[in-house]
């Protein structure tokens, strides 16, 4: 029997490779909205992060999901999916 290939991904955070199913995908909407997907279904682009503040403000700090997004991000966005990474932790 053949073994299932899982899929990695790279967290913009930390840069670790990681299972798919760990990380939380941060997606740009065709209309430009930038958010959490949960579900990692989403429509648009997608980059990846651990399911830790740490590793967000890490990617935050060094300006990462914005260079995978080719576009500047506000702060306010940062805060409202770190306040959804808190909350979907629990």
């Amino acid at each position: 029997m053949q073994k299932k290939k899982i899929p990695m991904r790279k967290c913009t955070g930390c840069g670790e490779m990681k299972p798919k199913k760990e990380l939380v995908r941060v997606v740009r909407s065709p209309e430009g909205e930038i958010f959490l997907d949960l579900t990692g279904k989403k429509n648009g682009r997608g980059a990846y992060v651990c399911r830790d503040v740490q590793c967000l403000k890490k990617a935050q700090k060094s300006k990462r999901i914005e260079r995978a997004f080719e576009c500047a991000i506000p702060d306010e966005v940062y805060n409202k999916m770190e306040q959804e990474l808190t909350e979907s932790g629990q």
